[in-house]
């Protein structure tokens, strides 16, 4: 990579830690369309639990990594949720980036391919591009 696109690299990296770290606290806790269309037909109370009816949503079940230290939009074991959501952006960030760039390594051109020589005679096509000196 040559050095020129580093600056935009880094900047790009940097814009996207800033809004993992601080920008995602900010965002709305209300249920997104899927969420809030699995809770019609159900009461809920000011904390989003069931309290009555019939909906889909009673038949949810907690996720295989609901205890993984990122679960739920935070990290495990830190009582700020403001620290803790934005840790976990960020860690998110970070591990996206190693990632990728990882498999961007591994998919790099490693230089340009070595021509095979060749040893065949020069063919018509080599002679009519070779200019004529009209001797022979």
């Amino acid at each position: 990579m040559s050095k020129r696109h580093w600056p935009f690299l880094l900047g790009g990296l940097l814009v996207a830690l800033v809004l993992a770290g601080v920008v995602s606290n900010y965002a709305s806790s209300h249920p997104d369309g899927l969420d809030s269309s699995l809770l019609k037909g159900c009461t809920v109370n000011a904390d989003d639990e069931i309290t009555g009816g019939s909906c889909p949503a009673q038949q949810a079940k907690d996720h295989e990594l609901a205890d993984s230290p990122l679960a739920d939009y935070g990290v495990r074991g830190i009582g700020n949720d403001f620290v803790s959501t934005g840790l976990s952006g960020v860690l998110g960030v970070l591990i996206t980036f190693a990632f990728g760039g990882g498999l961007f390594w591994l998919a790099r051109r490693r230089g340009p391919a070595t021509p095979t020589p060749n040893t065949a005679s020069a063919g018509p096509a080599d002679e009519a591009a070779t200019p004529s000196t009209g001797t022979r």
